[in-house]
Formats: C-alpha cells, structure tokens, sequence
C-alpha cells in the first residue's frame, strides 16, 4: 500500500511567511530563509521512493508558484479554509488510501530517517505524533486503516504550549499512539541560535 507524506507550505512571500521571526530578523531575511529551507526539504523528501509527496498549500491560488516546481501539479491541493486542525484533517480524509504522514514546512532537523521511523511506527500504531520542545509537534501521521478519529484535533488551544497535550487528551482510548522523534521549528531567532542557524 503506498505511503502519503504530506507538506505543509506557505507560499514563501516576504511579510508573509515566518512574521515573527521577520520582527527580529528583518522581513525579507525571514523569508530568505523560509523559502531557502523549503526548498531544501522538498528536495529531500521528493528523492526518497518510499512514499509519494503531496503539497497541500496556503494561500490556494499559489498552486503553480515557481517554489513547488519539483511536485507535480496533481500533488498539489490547498489548504482551504478553517483552522490549523480542520486543514490539517484534510489530507487524511481525501487522499489515496494507504498511510500518511504529515509534516510542516520549517523543521530545519528533520531528514528521510525521520520520516521512515514515524511510518514505521504506523505499522503498529493507529496515530504517531512527533512532539516539538515548545509543546506543539511538527508531525502528525495516521495508519488509516479504520475511520480516522472525528475528535482529532478538537479542542485544541493552537500556538500555545499544551497544543500536543489538548491533542492526546481528545482521542478515544482505544486509539493506539507512538511518539516519533522531538525536533524543533523556527519561529523566532533564538530558535535560529539554538539549532546554530544564522542565515
């Protein structure tokens, strides 16, 4: 069955993209940056032949912006509206079947042997979470062999620190969960500092 590795995007804009970090940075430095990281990251996860990568991005009509040249267009869907969780639900429902995975855009650590061990961990579990220092997480992945829960991502206090934390506490017990490895976004510049970027 094959394997569904969802990223997150925004379209790399100056002013939209990593704003807080462009309050400390400057604008177009933040997104220099962002759009930099995602080129790398699409790359990188497009070469691997273990999965199929899909885009689903934000604003909906940057579908044919020059930065997703390297997913093909049928690949590419938007996020549409709602918030983080709804979008978030999305890819789960709609995609072929077989396991998914999804990630965001801005995870400077993240490499294929993350992605290979959170779908492993599929193989033995409903729903795997990568957990982020800042109590969010940067990975969500689903086994989706029976209905994904309809409490997932409900009630979920976003941009906050008990963000994995609501998640957990909102599924049904007899959901299984794996954790996969901790790794880190970069919202700010101390992120930048603390994972020794200084682009």
């Amino acid at each position: 069955m094959k394997r569904h590795l969802v990223i997150f995007a925004r379209a790399p804009q100056t002013g939209r993209v990593k704003r807080r970090l462009g309050g400390e940075i400057g604008m177009w430095k933040a997104a220099r940056f962002y759009r930099r990281l995602l080129d790398e990251q699409i790359k990188r996860m497009t070469r691997d032949p273990r999965w199929t990568v899909w885009l689903f991005v934000t604003p909906d009509t940057s579908l044919h912006h020059l930065a997703w040249r390297l997913v093909p267009v049928s690949r590419r869907k938007p996020q549409r509206q709602g918030d983080l969780g709804r979008r978030m639900k999305r890819p789960f429902l709609t995609l072929p079947a077989g396991p998914v995975v999804l990630v965001g855009s801005d995870i400077p650590a993240m490499r294929v042997s993350h992605i290979a061990r959170a779908f492993a961990l599929l193989g033995r579990h409903d729903l795997v979470f990568g957990p982020a220092r800042d109590g969010g997480f940067w990975l969500v992945g689903a086994r989706r062999v029976r209905p994904l829960p309809r409490s997932l991502f409900d009630g979920v206090h976003w941009s906050t620190p008990t963000v994995l934390a609501d998640t957990l506490a909102g599924l049904p017990r007899h959901v299984t969960i794996a954790l996969a490895d901790t790794l880190d976004d970069v919202d700010d510049a101390e992120a930048l500092r603390r994972l020794g970027l200084t682009r």
